[in-house]
């Protein structure tokens, strides 16, 4: 696993102190999701508040994605309830939820890739109408991500994995998310691209963005975040501050290879 700087890891501290945890956003509450005979998830809790960058971490088949797609309902979950806003949305399409505001990018990324990087930002905002709102959002993407003004006439097919994934992230923020949820953002990329994804992360939070991030990165995804989860065959198995998951010999013997 790639790991930081001691710059990196206290710009990364500062970051999380400064925001400032509000209500809670999204609950999610005995959750179990099975299929195929399988029981992936087997009974999850943990929440995220206004303001705060959540991260989800586990190794690979832990059960972190099929949790996303059960909150976004693009897979169909069993027992348990699923919170938004303080409503229950078991059961609600994803095209419901953008509207509300629960927006994911999800794993792979999912770019048109026969349509150009700004037609991919202008369908993120497909359900808005404010012309200028989304005139002044997409500037923003591109400030974020300077690497799509310079191809924003570029075919998405044709970027290489770390410029869609930045794609993918700037046409959800089109959407002006109340909560983002990114499922493993930096699977696939290289070392330097990964360090890239992590930093926009950390300036889409430092935005106010409210995130809950998935990813087999323990390390960065722990130093970002102000709290954690760790996920493990399809339980949650422990949860606090990030950084003292972050500090604690069970996650660093499990996740860090100490």
């Amino acid at each position: 696993m790639t790991t930081a700087t001691m710059s990196e890891q206290d710009t990364a501290a500062g970051t999380a102190q400064a925001r400032t945890a509000g209500k809670t956003l999204l609950k999610v509450s005995g959750l179990k999701v099975g299929y195929g005979g399988i029981q992936a998830v087997k009974g999850v809790d943990f929440e995220v508040r206004e303001g705060e960058l959540v991260s989800l971490i586990g190794s690979n088949g832990a059960g972190k994605t099929t949790t996303m797609k059960a909150i976004t309902g693009t897979l169909p979950s069993g027992a348990g309830h699923i919170e938004f806003l303080g409503r229950s949305i078991k059961g609600r399409g994803a095209w419901d939820l953008v509207e509300e505001g629960l927006v994911m990018v999800p794993e792979g990324r999912g770019v048109f890739t026969r349509m150009t990087i700004t037609e991919n930002l202008q369908i993120g905002a497909y359900i808005r109408k404010d012309k200028a709102g989304i005139a002044s959002d997409m500037e923003r993407v591109f400030v974020t991500f300077p690497r799509l003004r310079e191809r924003k006439d570029q075919l998405a097919g044709t970027m290489s994995g770390g410029e869609q994934q930045m794609l993918a992230m700037g046409r959800a923020l089109m959407a002006r998310p109340k909560v983002l949820l990114l499922d493993e953002p930096t699977m696939g990329l290289s070392p330097i691209m990964c360090d890239k994804i992590f930093e926009v992360v950390q300036a889409v939070a430092s935005q106010g963005v409210t995130i809950l991030l998935v990813e087999q990165n323990a390390n960065r995804a722990l130093q970002l975040a102000d709290r954690g989860y760790v996920m493990e065959s399809g339980l949650i198995t422990m949860s606090g501050d990030a950084k003292e998951l972050l500090s604690d010999p069970r996650v660093r013997a499990a996740y860090l290879g100490e």
